[in-house]
């Protein structure tokens, strides 16, 4: 019977395009894949609990696999992906857990963190790890702009498409929280799910207002349900200061 083992993945995004297989193999998905043929000598699917972009960094990513057989406990396997990944993906922890588990779609809701670097220069350890705004963020304006986004909302206005549009656009944030030492400026946004790209349209409307390009009433405007708005101009905050912290079940 095969056993299904669920990982807690951390990965520096900016050289691979993203967690979903692609093509050229370059996918997050494809190097755990990889690495399980490696070690088995099969080609074993690893299931995640959401894509994340090229260039999207991942501090606790879930994903699980069903291995043919219980050759190693939960720790071997640890050490053993960990030895042929590359250094810039980690699998954090394993455990075994019952066939009911699905990465994917037993996810209860996800966190995901935003930086923001708001100062004249960025300091090298944050390039690719914090969007760059030179320009003065009115970061209180920002905050209490944010909390129109609580509660349950349909969100097609700050979605992109993956070729068609979502069937469902519905989600509830429950948290956003703010959090500004000097330039650096964090952003968390709990909610039971996210659409594509969801979090950086949120920001990047957020640093319009910060920056005082844009009104706070935008945000309401484009909460309300499809076909009840204006059209808007979207700005889409850059992948790199996107992190997925937190999958919860």
């Amino acid at each position: 019977m095969p056993s299904r083992l669920k990982l807690i993945v951390a990965y520096d995004g900016r050289p691979f395009s993203g967690w979903q297989s692609q093509p050229n193999g370059n996918g997050i998905q494809d190097y755990l894949e990889n690495a399980f043929e490696r070690i088995c000598s099969e080609r074993i699917r690893v299931h995640g609990a959401g894509r994340t972009d090229a260039g999207v960094h991942a501090i606790a990513q879930c994903a699980h696999a069903d291995l043919p057989a219980r050759r190693y406990a939960a720790e071997r396997w640890l050490s053993a992906l960990n030895g042929v990944l590359p250094q810039e993906i980690r699998v954090m922890r394993t455990r075994f857990v019952p066939d009911s588990f699905h990465a994917r779609f037993s996810a209860k809701g996800k966190t995901y963190r935003y930086r923001i670097w708001n100062g004249e220069v960025l300091p090298p350890l944050e390039n690719g790890r914090a969007w760059h705004i030179r320009d003065p963020l009115d970061c209180a304006l920002m905050a209490t702009a944010a909390n129109s986004f609580l509660g349950r909302h349909n969100f097609h206005s700050f979605a992109a498409n993956r070729g068609a549009p979502a069937a469902d656009t519905i989600r509830t944030i429950c948290r956003v929280r703010f959090q500004k030492s000097g330039s650096r400026l964090v952003i968390e946004f709990e909610g039971d799910g996210f659409l594509y790209k969801m979090v950086r349209m949120m920001v990047g409307t957020l640093a319009q207002i910060a920056l005082g390009k844009a009104s706070p009433r935008e945000i309401q405007s484009r909460l309300r349900p499809a076909g009840e708005h204006l059209f808007h101009a979207r700005s889409v905050a850059p992948a790199a200061g996107l992190f997925l912290i937190r999958v919860r079940y």
